[in-house]
């Protein structure tokens, strides 16, 4: 463990480190001091306290935006992989009509040109009254 000397909001604090982690560690404290200087400085917060809370809370919101993104962008992604899982799987064939399916639908193509037969029959008398 290694212990290195920072500074947040012009105050120096002395934290540990896991060995080789200091630059990780020095990025945090850049990010906490940033957001404690911003809150500071709009002159709305003066008390270290509050501004160190306001600023915690800030960034636990942005850490639970980024959350709520990657379970969204999770969900999507999972989303395209069954679609695309289920366009890669090969689908079924359909069965072959069975003698008796194929007698019905040839029974009912003949019922339904019988049917036109008549209508142009029909029609054809109406054609000589015009």
């Amino acid at each position: 463990m290694k212990q290195i000397e920072v500074q947040i909001l012009q105050q120096s604090y002395v934290l540990t480190c896991p060995d080789g982690q200091e630059e990780r560690l020095l990025e945090a404290v850049r990010r906490v001091d940033t957001a404690m200087t911003r809150i500071r400085d709009s002159g709305k917060v003066r008390s270290r306290e509050r501004v160190a809370v306001l600023a915690a809370l800030n960034m636990a919101f942005d850490v639970l935006d980024r959350e709520v993104q990657q379970a969204h962008l999770a969900a999507a992604q999972a989303e395209m992989q069954s679609l695309h899982d289920e366009a890669a799987t090969p689908r079924a064939q359909p069965a072959e009509p069975s003698p008796e399916e194929l007698a019905e639908q040839q029974r009912q193509q003949a019922l339904a040109e019988q049917l036109v037969l008549r209508l142009d029959q029909a029609l054809e008398s109406d054609a000589r009254l015009l």
